[in-house]
């Protein structure tokens, strides 16, 4: 254990009693360790705030407490300290910064009465921050899952926390002063600031400590029973928030990373699909599997936080199947889980041009400065004639041959510009401005043939170009 930490050890901590009977100072052995710590870890912003509580001993009067923050990430800016059950009886008289200890300020604390206080101990640190795995595990049909979800503390903040609560927060918040840089500014510096930017720092501080500390309930005192009891994580929704909450206590030594379980569900609902969407997936069939975060599926009690997945499949013998490890991107109540396994070698796919052909062609006549739409029975004799519009009509074939051992549903995505449509009696569906969908299914051992016909208007037939062409042939009147 380093020497500051715990606030315990004989440098760093210290109680005693000023004036007259100084020399009476308490022994500082028997100062207890930690009776409760709690971390509370966002991401967004190297943000961890920290509730110690201790029982102290105090003497009736004035006396000294001392912390120190050397060789920590510790935001010196942010330490506070409370007595939340003896309010009335013991308060916080002002706070000194030590000049003999570079990194350590002395609290003054006025006392009413002789004995134990139980004592709080708040600040904000970076160094700690957290992660998300998954590991998926689906039966041998693919119809459901197993789906696991942990939580990887690191702690490099130079402090280890011995039967820590851990409290993750799912969510985005913006600070003004960087915790890591505040964490590194000298008291002598702070001292120097010009009197406004260390108003604004201070306000920053104090705002931070009142926003999050309204979240934060204090740590409950810990009993036996909460160290040892199964964990589980409780999720609270606190406006765009989301607080996973371990039971029990955890060690994270300085240095370390502990992996504690986040959630389990046992058969998740999973829905096999084939994708070809050259945007998202380049040019290749994928094998998705898709699930839902909501509680019909076992989960939808909070989001669930990017993070990184494996997934396996059981096999036939009972063993597993490695298919991926992948990330996945962070999944709100109630969206859809996509898991992209890639290529599936037992799916053949591939693309066939079938024919191409032009129509609805547009002349203009020169000589007669006129405009002729060829097909419509008329005889063009101006060989001066400049083709200005037509449609491109090509017919496709999606390839689709199924060796697996169960039907595949096959979802086509195909983009073809604003001003195309795309037919097949497969009844496309438009997604976007100029994206379509087609959907089928293909059978085991089945070959399909996926046939559409993209029409591209060109030149004056596009719907740009005939607006402009009507609207500098318009004949305006004259005043």
């Amino acid at each position: 254990m380093r020497i500051w930490k715990a606030l315990l050890i004989l440098p760093t901590l210290f109680i005693g009693l000023q004036g007259a009977g100084a020399t009476n100072n308490i022994d500082l052995s028997t100062v207890p360790k930690r009776a409760s710590v709690q971390l509370t870890i966002y991401n967004s912003e190297d943000l961890t705030l920290v509730r110690e509580r201790r029982i102290m001993s105090f003497k009736k009067g004035t006396n000294q407490l001392q912390f120190s923050w050397v060789d920590t990430l510790i935001d010196p800016t942010s330490v506070a300290i409370r007595f939340p059950r003896q309010a009335a009886a013991v308060s916080l008289v002002d706070t000194t910064f030590s000049h003999i200890r570079k990194a350590a300020l002395v609290w003054n604390i006025e006392s009413e009465l002789n004995g134990e206080v139980e004592t709080e101990i708040s600040y904000f640190t970076s160094g700690l921050s957290w992660s998300a795995d998954y590991t998926l595990i689906s039966n041998q049909a693919e119809d459901s899952a197993r789906l696991d979800g942990f939580i990887r503390v690191h702690n490099n903040s130079g402090e280890q926390y011995d039967n820590a609560q851990v409290r993750v927060v799912v969510g985005k918040i913006n600070l003004v002063e960087k915790i890591a840089q505040l964490a590194r500014v000298s008291i002598n510096e702070v001292k120097k600031m010009e009197p406004g930017r260390r108003r604004n720092l201070r306000k920053d501080v104090a705002a931070k400590s009142l926003g999050l500390s309204r979240l934060m309930p204090a740590p409950a005192a810990v009993t036996e029973d909460s160290v040892v009891s199964a964990k589980q994580i409780i999720k609270e929704g606190l406006s765009e928030y989301f607080i996973y909450t371990v039971e029990g206590t955890e060690s994270i030594p300085n240095g370390w990373s502990k992996r504690l379980r986040s959630f389990d569900a046992g058969k998740v609902p999973v829905k096999l699909q084939y994708r070809y969407r050259p945007r998202e997936y380049g040019e290749q069939l994928v094998r998705m599997y898709l699930m839902k975060n909501d509680e019909k599926s076992g989960l939808g009690s909070t989001p669930l936080p990017n993070g990184k997945m494996s997934i396996f499949r059981t096999s036939s013998g009972g063993g597993l199947n490695y298919l991926a490890s992948l990330p996945i991107k962070y999944v709100p109540v109630g969206d859809q889980l996509e898991v992209n396994l890639g290529n599936d070698p037992d799916v053949a796919f591939k693309l066939k041009v079938l024919a191409m052909h032009r129509d609805d062609i547009w002349l203009k006549l020169r000589r007669a400065n006129a405009f002729k739409r060829v097909g419509d029975g008329a005889t063009v004799l101006d060989n001066r004639a400049r083709v200005i519009g037509w449609n491109e009509n090509r017919v496709y074939a999606r390839v689709i041959k199924n060796f697996s051992a169960r039907p595949i549903e096959v979802h086509i995505r195909r983009s073809v510009g604003g001003d195309a449509t795309l037919r097949s009696q497969l009844q496309p569906k438009r997604h976007d401005f100029n994206t379509f969908e087609l959907t089928t299914t293909v059978a085991t051992g089945a070959t399909r043939e996926l046939i559409y016909q993209v029409v591209t208007k060109q030149g004056r037939n596009s719907k740009q170009a005939r607006l402009a062409f009507e609207s500098a042939t318009v004949t305006r009147p004259r005043f």
